[in-house]
């Protein structure tokens, strides 16, 4: 049985390459380790800190969720390394966050002008970026992970930029990198070559993955830079299916530590969910991360600032921890 409904005829799609896109990032923007990032203090930086330190030690989970922007502000030398050192031992990314850093090692550029080419019909639709397409189907045909194989594939890669790769230095690390991906939201799913199905599996496998990571919750650290649907809900049924199972074995996944990075101002304090008037509210992060998943024994932080200063501050105080 078939649809009654006409689809959209991909074969009609003109590609162009990325060497035609005009790049409103390149690699002078990301920072090196040693330059100064710009000003962010809060001292419950240092409890986040020490609580990182605490978790690997103890063999915790340390994970990162994280939009796309977290990439875009120039800070994966600082991702880098604290994955390299360990106190990082999970990062959970959208697809977006994928993207911009495969064309990133690729070319040393990305992030393109939607207000530029999506009055063209040239947005998203970039020759070279739609390799991720293949790399997608092949790990649903290996049964590898998303994420997994997309690092595979960067570290194995000549490509100039690859040192700034996330993905790379994950998988050189054997830290997995899981991509939670939502069918239509990506650029690459407007390309001919995108298997629907091949993204499911490979995305799919990958919440599994991380859905084994929220197993060692107990005891560990959960970091969400920008991500206001994707970190919420993707941890939230990862968690019901941890503590679900924890439950059955005589354990609990309760006393851990939440904290958000964003820009947005909260409507009340961590641990206090707004009314449902209130448009505070419907920020998941404030309701989901710092308020029901540890409202039984863990403790949420919330840190207002950009990226660009936020996360090089939560390095630093690492660094000073350990």
């Amino acid at each position: 049985m078939s649809s009654r409904y006409q689809s959209f005829d991909r074969s009609r799609l003109k590609l162009r390459p990325l060497g035609d896109r005009i790049h409103d990032l390149d690699a002078s923007r990301w920072l090196a380790l040693e330059d100064e990032p710009p000003a962010f203090r809060d001292q419950r930086l240092e409890d986040v800190a020490g609580r990182l330190a605490r978790a690997r030690t103890g063999g915790a989970a340390r994970v990162l969720m994280a939009g796309a922007h977290l990439l875009r502000a120039g800070v994966s030398r600082h991702i880098i390394d604290l994955i390299e050192r360990g106190y990082i031992d999970h990062v959970a990314l959208n697809g977006a966050g994928l993207i911009h850093d495969y064309e990133l090692a690729r070319i040393g550029a990305t992030t393109e002008s939607v207000a530029r080419y999506i009055r063209t019909g040239e947005f998203g639709l970039w020759k070279e970026t739609g390799e991720l397409n293949d790399w997608i189907t092949e790990a649903a045909r290996l049964e590898l992970g998303l994420g997994e194989n997309a690092g595979r594939r960067l570290q194995e890669s000549g490509f100039p930029f690859r040192h700034l790769s996330v993905l790379a230095a994950a998988y050189r690390a054997g830290v997995p990198v899981t991509v939670h991906a939502g069918i239509g939201y990506d650029i690459i799913h407007e390309h001919p070559n995108c298997d629907g199905a091949a993204v499911g599996a490979a995305s799919y496998r990958d919440f599994l993955i991380f859905g084994r990571t929220v197993e060692r919750l107990e005891g560990g650290v959960l970091l969400s830079f920008g991500s206001a649907v994707m970190a919420p809900e993707v941890f939230l049924k990862a968690l019901a299916m941890a503590r679900n199972v924890a439950r059955q074995e005589g354990r609990e996944i309760r006393s851990f530590v939440t904290a958000v990075f964003d820009l947005v101002p909260l409507a009340s304090a961590p641990g206090s969910e707004p009314a449902k008037e209130e448009a505070g509210y419907y920020f998941r992060p404030h309701k989901t991360l710092l308020t029901r998943c540890v409202a039984d024994g863990g403790v949420g932080f919330y840190f207002r600032g950009d990226h660009r200063a936020t996360f090089p501050a939560l390095w630093r105080a690492v660094l000073e921890a350990a």
